[in-house]
């Protein structure tokens, strides 16, 4: 039976993402059982692609990205993959009609990284940003408000800058992997052998500007989802305060991360919030 197949599917995204974040999947289980397996089943999917590129590097990443790419296209024509990873993706993109351009956008962003080291201008940056973050949050709103048009309309810009937001933060956790091991340059217009004081708060006010726009759409969501988003949120938040915090050729030798019991806090904080209707 296909329906014992589709479970065992959905088990695996979900310990995807258990295991390769365990920040997100904190966030997940906040979020509303009827919802909450489906959100597994997008980050599965991120995730597999984004490891393809970043971290198979004693494997040929072109081909690998390559038969991602078929294995994708034939499960969305066919509504299976022996895959299990993409078997629950197509579920989750049936299921709440998700737009084929937000999956394209996304393997475009995710093909470049295979080739493209250095993204030298403000478009190229937008551009990436806009299919490795931005299309993930739209592929979770579309799930969140369950398909509905005119909320998704109303939340769409929200969704991307929070995505966006998450996104420049990992960029910026993550300068010493991308710059030293990858060797990539995601910031336009920025030494990062000599990342000085006056870029490091550039980048960092423009996350917080993106923050503020996407704080605007979580308090616009359903209650479904409402908690959980805001988890994420809050988490990356003191992750961005902490690189605030640190000196610019600090955030370049190390990666900044936020302390399991600094998690226990942030949760509870963010569970007295929501049950005081703060947001």
């Amino acid at each position: 039976m296909k329906s014992i197949f589709d479970q065992i599917s959905f088990e695996c995204s979900k310990n995807v993402t258990k295991a390769y974040s365990t920040s997100f999947s904190s966030a997940v289980k906040m979020l509303a059982p009827k919802i909450r397996q489906d959100i597994y089943n997008i980050y599965g999917f991120v995730r597999l692609a984004d490891e393809i590129v970043d971290t198979f590097h004693d494997y040929n990443k072109e081909q690998l990205f390559s038969l991602f790419e078929d294995d994708l296209q034939a499960a969305l024509d066919h509504k299976i993959s022996l895959n299990p990873v993409l078997n629950a993706f197509q579920n989750t993109v049936y299921k709440y009609n998700i737009s084929k351009d937000l999956i394209d956008a996304f393997m475009k962003s995710m093909k470049l990284d295979l080739t493209k080291k250095t993204y030298t201008t403000t478009q190229e940056y937008q551009d990436y940003i806009y299919g490795s973050a931005d299309v993930v949050g739209l592929m979770c709103l579309t799930v969140f408000v369950n398909g509905n048009k005119e909320q998704y309309d109303n939340l769409k810009t929200s969704a991307m800058r929070l995505g966006s937001a998450f996104q420049k933060v990992n960029f910026l956790r993550d300068l010493k992997a991308d710059f030293e091991e990858l060797n990539r340059t995601y910031f336009p217009n920025t030494d990062l052998n000599q990342l000085d004081e006056a870029s490091k708060v550039q980048i960092i006010e423009e996350i917080e500007a993106d923050f503020e726009a996407g704080f605007e759409g979580i308090q616009k969501l359903p209650l479904e989802a409402k908690f959980g988003v805001y988890t994420a949120y809050v988490y990356y938040k003191k992750l961005l305060s902490k690189l605030k915090k640190t000196p610019s050729l600090e955030i370049k030798n190390t990666r900044i991360r936020v302390p399991d019991y600094e998690k226990v806090g942030l949760l509870a904080k963010c569970y007295i919030n929501y049950r005081l209707k703060t947001i």
